[in-house]
């Protein structure tokens, strides 16, 4: 087993994961001679910390680091310390802080400040400033990436028209030169985002579709608005510049993310920090210290697959999966209807999650708890059995198009969640719940329009 990005198992979803990976690690075994014989699981990451207990909740397995670190400090096989030189160009970050400024008004004026001071190396130098005509916007929600997305539009693509009056070069924004890269594109449109990104700024291009010749290559994109959807598999290298909006939830987000730009070229990110936000103003004042070792700040994971309410959400899929694929007669639709009670697959599968429950969580207790969930969870599977029965029709794993099958698992619905609910995708969650109030937005405020934070 390979497993990318081993970081991003974390949280709910590294729950859900861990959850599930008692079904995936037993069907996946075998035995020799009486051994039991595991797969092997083949980790990589480049932030994590504590690896050793999120493997063991993850996988029950322990962690060997390899190759181990070497003897010198500045080559450890995974990275080597350089100083930047033209051959191998380094990041440059920046911060920028405007105590009394609203945070919106400062990133209006860092964007417009950016693009246009390319502008002025493009003109000169035509593709060399490439890595830099491409403006990468962080954004730690999808709230504020569609505000800026709407100032990009509007304020920036005005501003940009009057630069000239302060030395730098005026730019153009063309209706589709500014995307977004974000979990609201469907799966069918992020390759041609990608391949969007791709594209190179080019005088001779921007000439062959001044002239509408067909040859000519789609303009590329100048503003790219992004939430950390960027940081995980976008290797664009030509990418050179980011501006983020605040201080990431995360070091190790904050890591990924900028680590998308100056892959090949000098790349600049600036982190623009909101002063009214305490965690902001304080990663400023130590920008200098946080930088140079932010390493060391990555934060430790957390995966709880056997906590009640992973049990609630995952259970019932775990068992069924354990008993449905573990032997053939079991694995058609209608084979449902055949559980029995007494069998060795049963005992065998209630076995297998007890076990590792309380091997994961290291609590003999815990056990008995599961053994008595999953108890509860056959009698309903029985009960809907002969319901099935009563009424002439027959208990499948899901619905089938003939009306004579009566479906086990439910799909996850706004209605309510059964004991036999099973997730789809870790995107079925509960619905969002807007809350109103009424009068002011709150004391003493008055809602500013566009500029309101």
């Amino acid at each position: 087993m390979i497993q990318d990005e081993l970081h991003l198992i974390a949280g709910p979803l590294g729950t859900m994961v861990g959850l599930y990976e008692t079904a995936v690690d037993r069907l996946m075994s075998w035995e020799i001679d009486g051994k039991n014989v595991r797969p092997k699981v083949i980790a990589s990451t480049a932030t994590v910390r504590q690896a050793g207990d999120q493997v063991h909740r993850l996988f029950l397995r322990r962690v060997q680091v390899f190759p181990p670190p070497g003897l010198d400090v500045e080559d450890n096989f995974f990275a080597r310390e350089r100083e930047p030189n033209p051959e191998e160009p380094g990041l440059l970050y920046l911060g920028v802080c405007a105590p009394g400024r609203r945070l919106k008004a400062v990133l209006i004026r860092v964007y417009v400040a950016y693009l246009a001071a390319a502008q002025v190396l493009y003109v000169k130098y035509d593709t060399h400033a490439d890595p830099w005509m491409t403006l990468v916007g962080y954004l730690n929600a999808m709230q504020e990436l569609a505000g800026m997305r709407r100032l990009c539009e509007d304020d920036i693509r005005t501003r940009l028209g009057k630069t000239d009056r302060r030395g730098l070069a005026t730019r153009r924004l063309g209706p589709e030169s500014i995307q977004e890269l974000t979990s609201r594109l469907a799966g069918t449109e992020i390759p041609a985002k990608l391949d969007a990104m791709e594209r190179v700024f080019s005088q001779a291009e921007e000439a062959r579709r001044r002239k509408r010749d067909k040859s000519a290559k789609p303009r590329p994109i100048d503003v790219l608005l992004a939430t950390n959807m960027i940081s995980v598999g976008v290797d664009v290298r030509r990418l050179g510049l980011m501006v983020v909006a605040g201080q990431p939830k995360t070091t190790a987000e904050y890591i990924q993310a900028t680590s998308r730009v100056g892959r090949a070229t000098p790349g600049i990110v600036c982190t623009v920090y909101n002063w009214a936000r305490p965690r902001d103003l304080s990663h400023y004042e130590r920008f200098e210290h946080y930088h140079a070792s932010f390493y060391r700040f990555v934060e430790a994971l957390s995966v709880t697959p056997f906590a009640p309410r992973a049990r609630d959400r995952g259970l019932s899929a775990l068992l069924v999966s354990l008993i449905r694929d573990a032997e053939l007669k079991m694995n058609p639709n209608g084979a449902a209807q055949e559980l029995d009670r007494s069998s060795e697959l049963v005992a065998a599968a209630v076995a297998a999650i007890a076990t590792r429950a309380s091997e994961v969580q290291t609590d003999a207790q815990l056990a008995k708890l599961v053994e008595d969930e999953l108890d509860t969870r056959l009698d309903g599977w029985l009960a809907r059995a002969q319901q099935a029965l009563k009424t002439g029709a027959r208990l499948g794993y899901q619905d089938a198009r003939d009306s004579d099958t009566v479906g086990l698992l439910q799909r996850p619905t706004p209605a309510g969640w059964d004991m036999f609910t099973a997730l789809n995708s870790l995107r079925d969650v509960e619905p969002t719940v807007g809350l109103l109030q009424e009068g002011a937005l709150f004391p003493g405020a008055e809602d500013s329009g566009a500029d309101a934070d």
